[in-house]
């Protein structure tokens, strides 16, 4: 569920808060940084019990429908369609994420359950919706097409959902896109027999994407004074105060991983540092640092100090 870039990225905000504070006590840093990434994991079920929500909202005014006082032949006779959709229904009968959503607490749609609403009736509103209800009947397959559709163009996008988000956690905003992926991934493999711990995928792809993620952190903090004369010494025709604070972070994460992670080859780590780059800093960062890191990387190779492992790292 979660890559390494993401890891560089949680990485990145964890030390960049921690270059503003005073304290030198990594203890605390760490920890946030080790729940940031584990709070990913609630966005996850969080999304997913909306879809259950979702559909047992549809139930409930299917129900209503039928009880009116002057119900039309329609509501008493209503398509059942979405309310009977077969991947909503895997979904709601599967025992491991019902485990995981209380183990976890995930109780958002009970307390908020007006996002519910927002998100049922864009879904009713939708094309998508008008097209699925044409017909009373479907197999799984069709099911499945059309939550994998409502989930990508109605619900990912839905703007008061993005708010609702970014008000609960702010460093949830950063999670959805891999979030929003892995969910779509899940729903275009799933199949109408799984196992119980489909919908539950493990957070870290192994134990040692973990302790990547606390040594990146670790190591570049430790080596702050060493890493920001290497930088220094190369950036000696540019004003510091030009050089934007990310970038500065960024250049420190891709020097340390160049130097004290050897199994990590050269091109994985400029490359993904250069992706992190575009994204979060200043349109013209990736070719600052590019410049950088392409000049270090040339040094320490005729210097020999670049300490690789197996074929292929540099």
């Amino acid at each position: 569920m979660l890559n390494r870039r993401h890891i560089r990225v949680k990485v990145m905000q964890s030390i960049y808060a921690f270059s503003g504070s005073a304290s030198d006590d990594l203890s605390k840093p760490q920890k946030f940084l080790l729940f940031s990434i584990d709070n990913m994991y609630n966005l996850y079920l969080l999304l997913l019990s909306l879809l259950i929500e979702v559909q047992k909202r549809a139930e409930t005014d299917l129900q209503k429908k039928q009880n009116k006082h002057l119900a039309t032949q329609e509501d008493k006779n209503p398509n059942r369609k979405f309310v009977n959709n077969e991947l909503l229904h895997l979904l709601r009968g599967n025992k491991q994420l019902q485990e995981q959503l209380e183990a976890h607490k995930i109780n958002n749609w009970q307390l908020d359950d007006e996002y519910v609403d927002v998100i049922f009736k864009a879904v009713i509103a939708s094309d998508l919706y008008a097209t699925y209800m044409q017909s009373r009947t479907s197999n799984f397959k069709e099911d499945k097409e059309f939550i994998i559709d409502i989930f990508k163009d109605v619900i990912a996008p839905n703007d008061k959902l993005y708010d609702y988000i970014e008000d609960k956690h702010l460093t949830w905003l950063d999670d959805l896109p891999t979030v929003n992926t892995t969910i779509l991934k899940l729903l275009r493999k799933v199949k109408p027999a799984v196992s119980e711990g489909y919908f539950t995928p493990r957070l870290y792809k192994d134990l040692d994407d973990k302790q990547f993620a606390v040594d990146l952190f670790r190591k570049t903090i430790l080596n702050t004074s060493k890493l920001n004369k290497e930088i220094e010494q190369r950036t000696k025709n540019w004003d510091a105060d030009r050089i934007a604070n990310i970038d500065f972070v960024l250049l420190q994460m891709a020097i340390c991983e160049l130097k004290e992670f050897p199994s990590i080859p050269v091109k994985v780590t400029i490359n993904e540092y250069l992706e992190i780059a575009k994204e979060y800093s200043t349109p013209k960062s990736s070719i600052f640092i590019n410049g950088i890191l392409d000049k270090l990387v040339k040094e320490y190779q005729e210097a020999n100090t670049l300490n690789k492992v197996g074929r292929g790292l540099l």
